[in-house]
């Protein structure tokens, strides 16, 4: 399997595994003497022929701002509303999983956030119920719009 490509929000690539770069920054907010939660979230954007997914990692120091990691991702499947969302939840399960005995080892606490939303009159809300039980059965936190800022707000940025 293709190693994903990662940045930063300032635009320079990741060059190690991310499972390392998480480590390193752990390492050094917890140096910092930082408060960290975690958030994971991804958002979509269908263009034409294409959807790109944007998965970000955001690291919120509590009180003093935030960072993120980001991920970009293009596919030429057509998928309904409700496929493509739990398309979205399942990316950020993806690098949850990967990433979570990292914030175990280091006591961090962990969100999986879904932009799903939660008014039944969203075409996304169709998802609602399905994403909610796929995220909390891998035993991750999740939060919906309007809570969902890693996925509504900062995913929904690096679409492009």
């Amino acid at each position: 399997m293709q190693q994903q490509q990662w940045r930063k929000f300032n635009g320079s690539v990741i060059k190690q595994p991310i499972e390392e770069e998480i480590r390193q920054a752990l390492i050094k907010e917890r140096e910092a003497g930082h408060d960290i939660k975690v958030c994971i979230g991804t958002d979509s954007q269908v263009k034409s022929r294409e959807t790109e997914f944007a998965t970000v990692i955001v690291f919120v120091r509590k009180g003093k701002g935030a960072f993120m990691y980001i991920h970009n991702e293009t596919s030429k499947r057509k998928m309904p509303v409700k496929q493509r969302m739990l398309e979205e939840v399942s990316m950020s399960i993806d690098i949850a999983y990967k990433l979570c005995p990292l914030f175990i080892a280091f006591n961090v606490d962990m969100e999986v956030h879904a932009d799903i939303n939660t008014n039944p009159n969203f075409k996304s809300n169709d998802a609602l119920k399905d994403a909610m039980g796929y995220i909390m059965g891998m035993g991750f936190a999740f939060k919906a719009k309007p809570h969902a800022f890693a996925s509504s707000q900062c995913a929904d940025r690096m679409v492009h």
